[in-house]
């Protein structure tokens, strides 16, 4: 049943005209008029009948007045039961993010914000896959990208550096004696990744060895802080582990940047844009951390 057309109905019984019907509905007297016509043949029914001074119902229309007055109470009841929910500070709301970012940058973040907002539940999924927010998999997303190809509401925060980092005690120990193009140094890598080549043969260690194959991002991070060799990581990550050091001679890649990803469909609902707001305020406090020099 086209539901449609039940408030052309009742808002012709109410005024006794389909114009003053057009008039309560904000709409046109064609479209309120094609609707009790279509109202009508789905019935299989006449529910007015003309005269000099408008329209009455008949015994059909008469009958279904109360029935539709008492639908449109329900409905009206239901949107007042729910009408204000989403600008609420209450209710879930689904995170999606790396699991380096989120282990040493938002847990407190989100703490804090856990603390200032106690109605607000957070679904965190850790993951170095992107979620897709088109597909409905998550809410909101912390994406370190070098372009976004999702259709969603973005927010750039600044550029994400990566750099070549190792631990002080391997740099001190091993650098002064590397031969030329870093022969004599060691990678930590991530197997038979092209793009991780490239950016190796861009640095001056083009020939140190790929010794270690782990496809853990996290785990380089342990390894490069155990001494075990150079990887590439996030230019913050010293400021959460000061035995790690930027190797000299090295530049920073800045193709990337950080975003905030929101499902277009939440843009409105105040749950989701607290948190992205709470989320871009608390990143771009570290902005210096993860641009670097």
């Amino acid at each position: 049943m086209d539901w449609k057309s039940l408030p052309a109905f009742l808002a012709v019984a109410r005024s006794g005209t389909l114009r003053a019907g057009a008039e309560q509905m904000d709409g046109t007297h064609a479209t309120v008029r094609r609707q009790i016509e279509g109202l009508e043949a789905q019935l299989g029914t006449t529910l007015f009948r003309r005269n000099a001074g408008g329209l009455t119902l008949t015994a059909a229309g008469r009958r279904l007045l109360p029935l539709a007055i008492e639908a449109e109470t329900a409905l009206l009841k239901g949107f007042s039961a729910v009408k204000g929910l989403d600008r609420e500070a209450s209710g879930r709301i689904r995170l999606s993010a790396d699991p380096l970012t989120a282990h040493y940058l938002l847990a407190p973040v989100l703490a804090d914000f856990a603390a200032l907002y106690p109605e607000i539940e957070i679904e965190l999924k850790l993951s170095y896959l992107l979620d897709s927010i088109e597909k409905d998999e998550t809410d909101v997303s912390i994406r370190h990208v070098l372009e976004v190809e999702e259709d969603a509401v973005g927010r750039k925060l600044f550029p994400l550096s990566l750099g070549v980092f190792a631990s002080r005690r391997y740099i001190d120990a091993h650098l002064p004696n590397a031969g030329s193009k870093g022969k004599g140094l060691t990678w930590i890598g991530y197997g038979d990744v092209p793009e991780l080549q490239k950016m190796i043969a861009a640095t001056p260690f083009a020939e140190a060895r790929v010794r270690h194959i782990v496809t853990d991002p996290q785990m380089h991070l342990h390894l490069a802080r155990a001494g075990a060799g150079m990887t590439f990581l996030s230019n913050w990550v010293p400021s959460v582990f000061p035995e790690l050091q930027r190797v000299p001679g090295t530049q920073l890649d800045q193709r990337r940047s950080t975003w905030i990803l929101l499902h277009g469909g939440l843009r409105r609902v105040q749950r989701a844009r607290l948190l992205v707001d709470y989320l871009g305020a608390a990143l771009l406090e570290r902005r210096a951390d993860f641009i670097g020099q």
